[in-house]
């Protein structure tokens, strides 16, 4: 499993709802073309585009923008993010 646990900043809910992305908290060693695989799988969506970054405290995190016609609100509400 390469996706870990959703990221429930104040931040990363913004961005569900204004960007039609969504932040996951990833393996270290997962590639951009794992976690969009991973995801696309998990939620039956299409990704647009997956940025990755290491956090601050530590971590790494993927940034995952969904495209046109599958909204990120859908699968933070399958998450139980809000």
């Amino acid at each position: 499993m390469i996706l870990k646990e959703p990221v429930k900043t104040e931040k990363a809910i913004g961005k569900i709802e204004f960007d039609n992305t969504i932040t996951f908290k990833v393996e270290e060693k997962a590639t951009k073309k794992e976690v969009k695989d991973e995801v696309e799988k998990l939620f039956s969506v299409k990704v647009k585009s997956v940025r990755t970054y290491t956090a601050p405290l530590g971590g790494k995190r993927a940034v995952v923008r969904l495209a046109e016609g599958h909204k990120a609100e859908d699968i933070s509400s399958k998450l139980k993010m809000a």
